[in-house]
């Protein structure tokens, strides 16, 4: 006698056990300062946008080398992500491109009013990744510094 079933894919083995550590970058903005009548402006120059973008380069490397140290010294498979764009949107794609199967996500301790202002990308996150979200909230001693 014949067995039906249904096929199930076989799982990607590749990614598992895998930490994904994501840094995502805003987008540079272009700002130009009003100088006089008749809306003449003056716009930063690339040299100061290549500054802005170096030093963003430089602080994620320095993130990362921390991180992934932490990640070898613990055994643990990482694998880091560098993006440029809306970091709310950006971390939900990147969790969904590499199917993670938790993303967790560290909270800056943003009081009511600056989240209401500012936003909070952990709360972003919750309401639109297709994803579980886990929020590790700052220790008492760090959040008292915010």
């Amino acid at each position: 006698m014949a067995s039906v079933g249904t096929a199930i894919p076989e799982p990607n083995l590749e990614n598992v056990g895998m930490v994904f550590l994501v840094n995502v970058q805003p987008r540079l903005v272009e700002y130009g300062y009003p100088v006089g009548p008749g809306g003449t402006a003056i716009y930063a120059s690339s040299a100061a946008e290549n500054h802005v973008r170096k030093n963003q380069e430089e602080r994620s490397a320095a993130t990362f080398s921390r991180a992934m140290q932490m990640c070898k010294e613990k055994h643990v498979k990482a694998e880091t992500i560098f993006l440029t764009g809306e970091p709310r949107e950006m971390i939900c794609q990147a969790a969904e491109e590499n199917q993670v199967d938790l993303l967790v996500m560290g909270s800056r301790g943003l009081g009511t009013l600056s989240r209401l202002f500012v936003g909070s990308v952990s709360d972003y996150c919750v309401k639109n990744a297709k994803t579980p979200v886990l929020i590790v909230k700052p220790p008492m001693e760090d959040s008292k510094e915010h």
